[in-house]
């Protein structure tokens, strides 16, 4: 059953001035698994929580490097992520045969949003189902874009897409400010921390569901600006970030308890008082 006579086809509007086949792709992203993305000055990450059918299916990719100075997370149709994906990789490619450079990040970000958005005024077409968190470095630094299928694309310091992301978002939104500061270390711990509010309450996080990917400045760069190139670390090398991270009632506070105070050394009189 439609929801409306309004809903079959994504080029007409609905008496309120909506669309209600991109609002459905909007949906698919929300039904995602989760995926944070976070930036400091020096480094960009993203984390995602991978999903598996059963026991004995494998788990489902969230990340994809697009190029050496851009890598992805999604949150949607996996199908649809690796159509807009191939994209993407052919525009960076294309970038460097015709003008022997890096695509900018930006630019790389508004192709894709420019191709969503077509799909959202021609008829015969639908909208693609799928979210995407954009890390890249660039001469400028880091950055961290957010693409919706819908055609908009924003740049952020932090930012959490896919099933119950508004319990990330408001973690990040409580300790955003720190990042900019961070080492990498401390910065992937708070996209683990936020990632795990995005859990159901019986899960935990572990090497097998959850992926990191990370982008930044290389140890001695040849070229100005120049980055490390974009790696995904899932399987063993996550343990020790996991291992590393605090209980959720100090994480949310971000700083270990502090210790009660030692007592003072009782004096001979107060021993006396004491008999």
């Amino acid at each position: 059953m439609f929801r409306n006579t309004y809903d079959s086809d994504n080029t007409v509007f609905s008496p309120q001035g909506r669309l209600h086949q991109v609002e459905y792709s909007l949906e698919a992203v929300k039904q995602g698994s989760a995926a944070v993305g976070l930036r400091s000055k020096t480094h960009a990450v993203i984390l995602g929580l991978k999903r598996s059918t059963g026991e004995l299916a494998s788990y489902q990719q969230k990340m994809y490097r697009i190029d050496d100075h851009v890598g992805i997370a999604i949150a949607g149709l996996t199908s649809d992520a690796r159509v807009l994906s191939n994209f993407m990789r052919q525009q960076a490619m294309g970038s460097k045969m015709v003008f022997n450079r890096p695509v900018p990040v930006n630019r790389l970000v508004s192709a894709i949003a420019d191709k969503a958005q077509v799909n959202t005024q021609e008829y015969g077409r639908r909208p693609y189902g799928v979210g995407f968190l954009v890390i890249g470095h660039d001469h400028t630094g880091p950055h961290l874009y957010e693409f919706s299928p819908s055609g908009t694309s924003f740049e952020y310091y932090a930012m959490s897409i896919g099933a119950r992301s508004q319990s990330a978002k408001t973690y990040l939104e409580k300790h955003y400010e720190k990042f900019v500061d961070c080492d990498l270390t401390d910065l992937i711990r708070h996209g683990l921390h936020a990632l795990r509010e995005t859990l159901q309450q019986d899960k935990e996080l572990t090497i097998n569901n959850t992926s990191i990917g990370i982008i930044g400045p290389a140890a001695s760069s040849e070229a100005p600006g120049s980055g490390e190139s974009f790696r995904i670390l899932e399987g063993e090398p996550i343990s020790g970030f996991l291992q590393s991270m605090l209980p959720k009632e100090e994480a949310m506070g971000f700083a270990p308890a502090p210790a009660a105070p030692a007592a003072a050394p009782a004096s001979d009189q107060d021993v006396q008082m004491s008999e």
